[in-house]
């Protein structure tokens, strides 16, 4: 199952995809100091309490406008779900061109 996890300013979004079925999603408030190990505990909580389990996730994407938050949810998945997180970021070939000033802030 593919994690992907959606950082903004205001919230956090991670969901849950199977193929073409979305699992679940869930999202909690964005906060610079919380920790790889609070997200851990948290994303355990709504995982099981969706019937799932951080062992059903075999890859993860990342998409972040905050780079605080980046660190700390890249080391989540490094250290709790055993998982090198795709990141999404302006350097990332994905096949389309972003004409933006500063692509960035996109």
């Amino acid at each position: 199952m593919l994690l992907a996890i959606d950082a903004g300013n205001t919230n956090v979004v991670f969901a849950v995809a199977d193929g073409g079925r979305i699992a679940g999603t869930w999202r909690i408030s964005t906060d610079t100091r919380r920790t790889a190990d609070e997200y851990a505990v948290w994303l355990h909580q709504v995982l099981t309490l969706s019937g799932l389990t951080p062992r059903d996730i075999t890859d993860v994407i990342l998409g972040s406008v905050v780079p605080a938050v980046s660190f700390n949810l890249t080391w989540l998945c490094r250290k709790h779900l055993g998982r090198e997180p795709k990141v999404v970021t302006k350097d990332l070939d994905l096949g389309i061109e972003i004409r933006l000033d500063n692509p960035a802030e996109a």
